[in-house]
Protein backbone atom coordinates (compact mmCIF):
# COMPACT_ATOMS: atom_id res chain seq x y z
CA UNK A 1 0.00 0.00 0.00
CA UNK A 2 1.49 3.16 -0.84
CA UNK A 3 1.04 6.79 0.89
CA UNK A 4 -2.14 7.86 -0.63
CA UNK A 5 -3.73 4.42 -0.22
CA UNK A 6 -2.56 4.64 3.37
CA UNK A 7 -4.51 8.00 3.08
CA UNK A 8 -6.87 7.59 1.96
CA UNK A 9 -7.91 3.89 2.59
CA UNK A 10 -6.56 3.06 5.39
CA UNK A 11 -7.57 1.21 8.14
CA UNK A 12 -9.18 4.06 10.84
CA UNK A 13 -7.97 3.45 14.66
CA UNK A 14 -10.36 1.83 17.09
CA UNK A 15 -11.67 3.74 19.82
CA UNK A 16 -8.67 3.28 21.78
CA UNK A 17 -6.24 4.22 18.98
CA UNK A 18 -8.13 7.55 18.51
CA UNK A 19 -8.50 8.46 22.10
CA UNK A 20 -4.14 8.37 21.89
CA UNK A 21 -4.08 10.07 18.52
CA UNK A 22 -6.31 12.86 19.84
CA UNK A 23 -4.18 13.03 23.23
CA UNK A 24 -0.77 12.79 20.98
CA UNK A 25 -2.04 15.91 18.65
CA UNK A 26 -3.30 18.31 22.07
CA UNK A 27 0.25 17.25 23.19
CA UNK A 28 2.07 18.42 19.97
CA UNK A 29 -0.14 21.35 19.75
CA UNK A 30 0.76 22.41 23.42
CA UNK A 31 4.39 21.20 23.83
CA UNK A 32 5.50 20.21 20.17
CA UNK A 33 7.25 17.32 18.77
CA UNK A 34 10.23 16.92 21.09
CA UNK A 35 9.04 17.99 24.17
CA UNK A 36 5.96 15.50 23.84
CA UNK A 37 6.52 11.56 25.52
CA UNK A 38 4.90 8.43 24.76
CA UNK A 39 4.48 8.23 28.46
CA UNK A 40 3.06 11.85 28.34
CA UNK A 41 0.29 10.76 26.13
CA UNK A 42 -1.05 7.97 27.00
CA UNK A 43 -1.06 9.39 30.94
CA UNK A 44 -3.76 12.25 28.57
CA UNK A 45 -5.13 8.98 26.96
CA UNK A 46 -5.84 7.78 29.97
CA UNK A 47 -4.14 4.47 29.32
CA UNK A 48 -1.14 2.87 30.24
CA UNK A 49 1.99 3.12 28.36
CA UNK A 50 1.73 -0.90 27.68
CA UNK A 51 -1.27 -0.32 25.81
CA UNK A 52 0.10 2.44 23.58
CA UNK A 53 2.68 0.42 22.67
CA UNK A 54 0.39 -2.25 21.78
CA UNK A 55 -1.07 0.29 19.05
CA UNK A 56 1.61 2.39 18.49
CA UNK A 57 5.26 1.11 17.79
CA UNK A 58 6.95 4.37 19.79
CA UNK A 59 7.33 7.51 19.36
CA UNK A 60 8.17 7.75 15.50
CA UNK A 61 5.23 5.54 15.00
CA UNK A 62 2.81 7.91 16.39
CA UNK A 63 3.94 10.67 15.13
CA UNK A 64 3.41 9.18 11.61
CA UNK A 65 -0.39 8.04 13.17
CA UNK A 66 -1.04 11.16 14.01
CA UNK A 67 -0.22 12.66 10.48
CA UNK A 68 -1.67 10.30 8.55
CA UNK A 69 -5.08 10.87 10.14
CA UNK A 70 -4.62 14.68 9.52
CA UNK A 71 -3.01 14.23 5.79
CA UNK A 72 -6.68 12.20 5.72
CA UNK A 73 -8.37 14.89 6.99
CA UNK A 74 -6.18 17.61 4.82
CA UNK A 75 -7.66 15.64 1.52
CA UNK A 76 -10.84 15.28 2.49
CA UNK A 77 -11.34 19.27 2.45
CA UNK A 78 -10.27 18.95 -1.04
CA UNK A 79 -11.79 16.53 -2.12
CA UNK A 80 -15.45 18.11 -0.56
CA UNK A 81 -14.28 21.47 -2.01
CA UNK A 82 -13.74 19.99 -5.79
CA UNK A 83 -16.42 17.87 -5.90
CA UNK A 84 -18.90 20.17 -7.15
CA UNK A 85 -16.66 21.71 -9.65
CA UNK A 86 -17.66 20.30 -13.87
CA UNK A 87 -14.06 20.74 -15.35
CA UNK A 88 -10.40 19.53 -14.57
CA UNK A 89 -9.13 23.17 -14.46
CA UNK A 90 -11.53 24.47 -12.07
CA UNK A 91 -10.90 21.72 -9.56
CA UNK A 92 -7.20 22.31 -9.71
CA UNK A 93 -7.78 26.14 -9.16
CA UNK A 94 -9.93 25.28 -5.79
CA UNK A 95 -8.10 22.50 -4.74
CA UNK A 96 -5.10 24.97 -4.49
CA UNK A 97 -7.17 27.58 -3.08
CA UNK A 98 -8.52 25.10 -0.04
CA UNK A 99 -5.15 23.88 -0.09
CA UNK A 100 -2.94 27.08 0.94
CA UNK A 101 -6.30 28.03 3.26
CA UNK A 102 -5.90 24.66 5.01
CA UNK A 103 -1.72 24.74 5.50
CA UNK A 104 -2.17 28.56 6.35
CA UNK A 105 -4.45 28.11 9.05
CA UNK A 106 -4.09 24.27 10.23
CA UNK A 107 -2.97 24.75 14.04
CA UNK A 108 -0.44 21.35 13.53
CA UNK A 109 1.12 22.39 11.12
CA UNK A 110 1.57 26.27 12.11
CA UNK A 111 2.38 25.16 15.86
CA UNK A 112 5.21 22.85 14.57
CA UNK A 113 6.81 25.01 12.10
CA UNK A 114 6.59 27.36 14.89
CA UNK A 115 8.45 25.27 17.28
CA UNK A 116 10.38 22.39 15.55
CA UNK A 117 10.62 23.21 11.87
CA UNK A 118 14.15 21.07 12.02
CA UNK A 119 12.16 18.24 12.41
CA UNK A 120 9.35 19.08 10.34
CA UNK A 121 10.81 20.52 7.33
CA UNK A 122 12.25 17.12 6.01
CA UNK A 123 9.11 16.31 5.15
CA UNK A 124 8.15 18.75 3.79
CA UNK A 125 11.44 19.61 1.59
CA UNK A 126 14.65 17.44 0.68
CA UNK A 127 12.52 14.03 2.33
CA UNK A 128 9.00 15.29 0.89
CA UNK A 129 8.96 13.11 -2.14
CA UNK A 130 6.69 10.93 -0.11
CA UNK A 131 4.38 13.71 0.49
CA UNK A 132 4.75 15.55 -2.69
CA UNK A 133 3.76 12.12 -4.27
CA UNK A 134 0.92 11.91 -2.65
CA UNK A 135 -0.68 15.16 -2.90
CA UNK A 136 0.25 14.92 -6.39
CA UNK A 137 -1.39 11.46 -7.30
CA UNK A 138 -4.66 12.79 -5.30
CA UNK A 139 -4.95 15.98 -7.78
CA UNK A 140 -4.67 13.39 -10.70
CA UNK A 141 -6.92 11.19 -8.86
CA UNK A 142 -9.45 14.24 -8.86
CA UNK A 143 -9.33 14.55 -12.67
CA UNK A 144 -9.36 11.24 -14.65
CA UNK A 145 -10.81 12.43 -17.90
CA UNK A 146 -7.87 14.91 -18.45
CA UNK A 147 -6.54 14.63 -21.82
CA UNK A 148 -2.54 14.91 -21.77
CA UNK A 149 -1.39 18.02 -23.42
CA UNK A 150 1.90 17.57 -26.13
CA UNK A 151 5.11 17.73 -23.80
CA UNK A 152 3.13 17.09 -20.53
CA UNK A 153 1.45 15.19 -18.21
CA UNK A 154 -1.49 15.09 -15.91
CA UNK A 155 1.03 14.24 -12.80
CA UNK A 156 3.44 16.39 -14.03
CA UNK A 157 0.94 19.49 -13.88
CA UNK A 158 -0.19 18.31 -10.90
CA UNK A 159 2.98 18.07 -9.51
CA UNK A 160 3.84 21.82 -9.96
CA UNK A 161 0.49 22.74 -8.13
CA UNK A 162 1.96 20.87 -5.09
CA UNK A 163 5.11 22.33 -4.83
CA UNK A 164 4.16 25.51 -5.21
CA UNK A 165 1.46 25.34 -2.67
CA UNK A 166 4.65 23.81 -0.57
CA UNK A 167 6.43 26.86 -1.32
CA UNK A 168 3.65 29.00 -0.46
CA UNK A 169 2.99 27.47 3.07
CA UNK A 170 6.51 27.86 3.69
CA UNK A 171 7.02 31.58 2.78
CA UNK A 172 3.94 32.89 2.13
CA UNK A 173 4.98 36.47 1.82
CA UNK A 174 6.15 37.71 -1.47
CA UNK A 175 5.36 40.16 -4.68
CA UNK A 176 1.99 38.79 -5.07
CA UNK A 177 -0.31 38.93 -1.73
CA UNK A 178 -2.42 35.73 -1.58
CA UNK A 179 -4.07 36.20 2.05
CA UNK A 180 -7.54 35.42 1.09
CA UNK A 181 -9.62 32.96 -0.75
CA UNK A 182 -10.09 35.34 -3.72
CA UNK A 183 -6.52 36.52 -4.22
CA UNK A 184 -5.54 32.76 -4.21
CA UNK A 185 -8.07 31.73 -6.98
CA UNK A 186 -7.01 34.82 -9.19
CA UNK A 187 -3.15 33.59 -8.98
CA UNK A 188 -4.40 30.18 -9.49
CA UNK A 189 -6.19 31.30 -12.85
CA UNK A 190 -4.20 33.52 -14.04
CA UNK A 191 -0.72 31.60 -13.48
CA UNK A 192 -1.51 27.63 -13.19
CA UNK A 193 -4.28 27.20 -14.86
CA UNK A 194 -2.59 28.13 -18.46
CA UNK A 195 -0.49 24.75 -17.39
CA UNK A 196 -3.27 23.02 -18.57
CA UNK A 197 -4.52 24.40 -21.95
CA UNK A 198 -2.66 23.58 -25.23
CA UNK A 199 -1.48 25.97 -26.65
CA UNK A 200 -0.06 27.86 -23.78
Amino acid sequence: MNLLDLVLNGPEPDPVGETVLDAALEEFLAYGLRRTTVDVVARRAGISRATLYRRFDGKDALVQAVLIRECRRFFGSIAAAVADQDTAEERLVEGFVVGVRYASTDPLLNRLLASDPEALLPYLTTDGHLVVAAARDFLVRQSPESDPIEGRTPEGVAEVFVRLAISFTLMPRGAIPLDTDDSVRAFARGYLAPLMRSGT
